[in-house]
């Protein structure tokens, strides 16, 4: 996940903000489970592969999308803010 991350901002990550996605909408993470509950992730969390593209309402995947627009979605904390708590 962390190389897939660093190979966005080597590549789309200049036309995703210029299509005005935000952190938490590519690299969010659930607030207490980090990258267990995708419900919460950002789209380039939950690729298994580096995004090949990005589009306006969409992250490109080899084989998958991931789409910034999904219903009820909420988005977590970007993943540099993620801090695990103590249990």
């Amino acid at each position: 996940m962390r190389g897939n991350a660093l190979a966005f901002y080597d590549q789309p990550s200049a036309e995703a903000y210029r299509l005005g996605w935000t952190a938490p909408q590519l690299f969010g993470v659930h607030p207490d489970h980090g990258t267990l509950r995708i419900d919460c992730c950002g789209a380039v969390m939950v690729g298994g592969t580096p995004a090949r593209g990005v589009e306006a309402h969409r992250s490109v995947f080899e084989q998958t999308s991931s789409y910034r627009d999904r219903q009820s979605q909420v988005w977590g904390p970007p993943v540099w803010k993620f801090t695990a708590r103590a249990r």
